[in-house]
């Protein structure tokens, strides 16, 4: 298992705009092959955050539905990023 997370800064006065841009890419990937979830998300505290949450179950099903990645009208607001990719080798309750 692939999950992705972590955070993106955006101008603030923007950041629901990109939210909101990046529904269509929520929505083609939650239907992707190999997709468990997909999340793009306003932090409720910080007004510059977009929290990110892919589970994915391997790493093909990733790079098969990122192809080149976001497309310039997101890739604009993005000030910083800080998202890592994890090998989950095991899972369980919590």
């Amino acid at each position: 298992m692939i999950i992705v997370s972590g955070s993106i800064s955006v101008t603030p006065s923007r950041r629901d705009a990109f939210v909101a841009a990046s529904l269509e890419a929520v929505v083609a990937a939650r239907s992707a092959p190999g997709c468990l979830d997909f999340v793009v998300a306003a932090d409720p505290v910080n007004p510059d955050r977009v929290n990110v949450y892919e589970r994915w179950e391997t790493d093909a099903a990733v790079e098969a539905f990122r192809g080149e990645g976001p497309g310039p009208h997101l890739t604009a607001d993005i000030v910083r990023a800080d998202v890592t990719r994890y090998e989950i080798s095991s899972t369980g309750p919590a």
